[in-house]
């Protein structure tokens, strides 16, 4: 399945760009793999082995997954950054954080090409919420512009001000 994800209305205008989101799920994993295409040159992207803060991946370029089980109030995030970092975090609720073990490492490929973004991860079913039925995901991406301003993109926005924790955002039912 590939979907498209869309800029917030209220983001900055840093440049043309196409972001979809290709999922698929094997032997029990989530794979994803997003692509930016694009005037990267507009944005300001970590290198690759760049020391960011890791509780604050979101405050740069980055993509993200919110995972929550069909039924339930508490959810996951994942930040993925372009220098190779990456973060978890756990929610009971709507920004209500929990207490859970760290997940496995997920496996993370990235490619950069002048117009082109990409990242291949590979989230192991332990990664994943655990009970019966359906995941409802959140996909999401932080766009830093080279002076600062950002763009917000995602699956699904909530109205008013960016928030990819609201539960509008979590807009596709994933079938286990």
């Amino acid at each position: 399945m590939r979907v498209a994800l869309r800029p917030h209305p209220e983001s900055a205008a840093l440049g043309e760009f196409v972001l979809e989101v290709e999922l698929e799920r094997q032997e029990g994993a989530l794979l994803l793999g997003y692509t930016l295409q694009g005037e990267l040159e507009r944005l300001r992207l970590p290198d690759a082995g760049a020391a960011l803060p890791p509780q604050r991946l979101w405050a740069h370029t980055c993509f993200e997954l919110f995972l929550a089980p069909e039924r339930g109030s508490g959810y996951c995030e994942f930040n993925f950054s372009p220098s190779g970092q990456w973060a978890f975090y756990a929610f009971s609720a709507y920004r209500q954080p929990a207490t859970v073990p760290q997940p496995p490492a997920p496996c993370l490929r990235w490619h950069r090409a002048p117009t082109c973004l990409s990242l291949r991860v590979r989230l192991s079913p332990e990664s994943l919420p655990s009970g019966q039925g359906a995941l409802r995901l959140g996909l999401a991406a932080v766009l830093e512009g080279k002076e600062g301003a950002f763009s917000w993109w995602a699956l699904a926005h909530p109205s008013g001000q960016p928030d990819f924790h609201a539960p509008e955002g979590l807009a596709l039912q994933w079938e286990e």
